[in-house]
């Protein structure tokens, strides 16, 4: 793959305008980047001339030249960011890349750069590989084909390339699969016990997976593993693992399976402010503006900062710290040193407790101590956590099922996941089932199988060895049920395949609310679950309820559980009224009325009614009585 910088080579190619009996012009446009610059009578010589220039070295690599004949155009690319490709060319139906330049570049005698030179391999843009037709190997090239291509590996991306058997599985779910590599935890970084990142996440045992791809070696992945090697049987387990369900076997977890850690960072430093004043490391005591109680500071240390591998509950104190009073009425006539201090204390995120890592004291830019504190949090595989295998097939863990309880082969073998049937045929992953095949292989000998895109074992070279193997060729096993003890009918697909532990836990999701903080403008809950905020109930979900017909409903969800209030409404203005509580006084601001009615609505309305009558729009409410 190749992104091309701007080309300082510039082409113009102007003709004669070529007339026909109509006396119109015959002529094809010709653009370069975007631009009319002229015109050409032969479009098809001047497109070859081109491309035969660039083969010999008289222009450069990067440009890149397509003729449009239902437009009759001619499109020049040679500015910058355009993403290009290497392909082999083929000349007159045959490879210009022949055994005997591939036993020279075998050998070192010849670089890539050097085939670029000799244009036996060129890089096309987007719009230049519409008007070409490339074979995928050497065996199908005919006549027509004007590229053949290096590898099939090559026409993927470096991440898709990593998914072993890509083309077995339908484009969507390979696309999907490949997007859920970005969010599975694995070895980051080597460094991960010096380093002070926001968030980060670690799989306690990852492993290299047994069927790998080519990819996987020039990337060096298997230094940086984020998958563990499963026992997959797929099959339906009484009822448990229903749509895209999936079981775990507690016995696997408990000997480390999926088992991660997260990792948080919380820094503090002591700032200083104008006139000398700056805040200080240490316990807060009782005097403090804002002290909470004491049961808050009981793990910090005599500094302030809390001890090394000391666990620390949700709202507890890792750093203590006060700081000077905001504004100078909380200050003393004698200065600085009687001042009320105020508690600045950095505690624990709602729902991440854990253990203190690495606690890590410097220095900032302005000569401030600075500390930095890394929490632990061990993620044990639970209900509601996210696993996906590399295509695409994702599911949330339902059920984690004793390991006598799990069902087990002739040879007492029992899988670590169980995937329900019906998660493959709609969604095509045979991707999936092939990996599962030669993982099964793989386990079974010893042995790391090559899956990589276009160039991987073929399903009947790992039939052949799973024989010799002396298993079932199809990957077929007979299970016996755990709780019953009694045989299961029918055989049961089972292999091995690398699945990955998404970083999407439950344990970081899961909030409830009953009561709790509003917004100070509209009095309705706040949003986040850091926050401690309501769940939104917004414009569709009470749409629903109006479909439904069902009142009561929408009105407690959007009134009470929201921002109920009651307001006065005069009964001849028809405008909100005023309740003066110094002088108990309830009266109409503009009839001065005393006939105002209390009436139950939304605190969001009373604030529409607020905006309209800054826009000099003044709304009025008719009131009636209850029925």
């Amino acid at each position: 793959m190749n992104i091309t910088k701007r080309s300082s080579q510039t082409l113009i190619v102007v003709s004669k305008q070529k007339m026909g009996e109509n006396g119109m012009a015959k002529v094809a446009k010709v653009y370069i980047n975007g631009r009319l610059i002229g015109f050409h009578d032969d479009p098809e010589s001047l497109t070859n001339k081109v491309v035969e220039s660039r083969r010999e070295g008289k222009l450069q690599k990067e440009i890149n030249i397509a003729y449009q004949k239902d437009t009759n155009e001619v499109y020049i690319n040679t500015d910058a960011g355009r993403v290009q490709r290497p392909l082999i060319v083929i000349k007159n139906g045959k490879s210009t890349y022949t055994p005997e330049i591939a036993k020279q570049v075998k050998e070192g005698k010849l670089t890539f750069q050097k085939l670029l030179e000799m244009g036996i391999v060129e890089y096309l843009d987007a719009e230049e590989e519409e008007n070409t037709l490339i074979a995928l190997n050497e065996e199908e090239i005919t006549k027509n084909h004007t590229h053949l291509e290096i590898n099939g590996s090559a026409i993927l991306g470096a991440v898709s390339s990593l998914i072993p058997y890509i083309e077995h599985d339908m484009a969507g779910k390979a696309l999907h699969g490949a997007k859920m590599f970005k969010q599975a935890i694995g070895f980051g970084a080597a460094n991960y016990k010096i380093r002070h990142d926001t968030e980060g996440y670690l799989l306690y045992y990852p492993e290299v997976p047994i069927v790998k791809t080519k990819t996987m070696d020039m990337l060096q992945l298997e230094k940086r593993p984020q998958s563990q090697n499963f026992v997959m049987a797929i099959m339906p387990f009484y009822g448990f693992n229903t749509m895209d369900a999936v079981i775990l076997n507690k016995g696997a977890i408990d000997r480390g399976l999926a088992r991660a850690c997260y990792l948080r960072n919380y820094e503090a430093s002591e700032q200083r402010y104008p006139g000398g004043q700056r805040d200080k490391f240490e316990i807060p005591t009782e005097e403090k503006v804002g002290f909470v109680e004491e049961q808050q500071f009981k793990k910090l240390g005599e500094d302030g900062i809390v001890r090394l591998e000391e666990y620390i509950e949700e709202g507890e104190a890792i750093i203590g710290r006060t700081s000077p009073p905001k504004f100078f009425e909380d200050m003393t006539d004698f200065g600085v040193d009687e001042e009320k201090r105020r508690d600045s204390s950095v505690t624990i995120r709602k729902g991440k407790p854990g253990y203190v890592d690495t606690v890590m004291m410097t220095e900032g830019e302005d000569g401030s101590r600075l500390v930095k504190i890394k929490v632990r949090t061990t993620l044990t595989p639970a209900v509601g956590d996210k696993i996906a295998s590399k295509h695409g097939q994702k599911g949330v863990v339902s059920a984690i099922i004793p390991e006598e309880d799990m069902p087990f082969t002739i040879e007492g073998i029992k899988p670590d996941l169980i995937l329900n049937p019906h998660s493959i045929p709609s969604r095509m992953t045979m991707g999936h089932l092939m990996e599962m095949f030669g993982g099964k292989l793989g386990a079974a000998k010893g042995e790391i199988i090559d899956g990589t895109p276009f160039n991987s074992m073929t399903r009947e070279e790992i039939e052949k060895e799973l024989t010799k193997a002396g298993f079932r060729a199809d990957g077929m096993e007979i299970f016996y049920d755990g709780i019953t003890g009694k045989r299961i009918e029918g055989s049961i697909f089972t292999g091995v395949i690398a699945t990955q532990k998404l970083y999407h836990v439950v344990s970081h999701k899961l909030q409830a609310r009953a009561r709790g903080p509003v917004q100070v403008l509209t009095r309705q809950p706040t949003e986040g679950k850091e926050k401690e905020g309501g769940l939104r109930f917004g414009e569709m979900e009470g749409e629903t309820l109006v479909g439904h017909g069902a009142a009561m409903l929408l009105h407690e969800k959007m009134i009470e559980d929201s921002d109920k209030t009651v307001e006065l409404v005069c009964e001849k203005c028809g405008v909100i009224a005023v309740n003066d509580e110094i002088r108990r006084k309830k009266y109409c601001p503009l009839c001065k009325t005393a006939a105002v009615y209390p009436v139950e609505m939304s605190y969001g309305f009373k604030l529409l009614l607020d905006e309209l009558k800054a826009l000099g729009i003044m709304t009025k409410l008719n009131l009636t009585d209850k029925v």
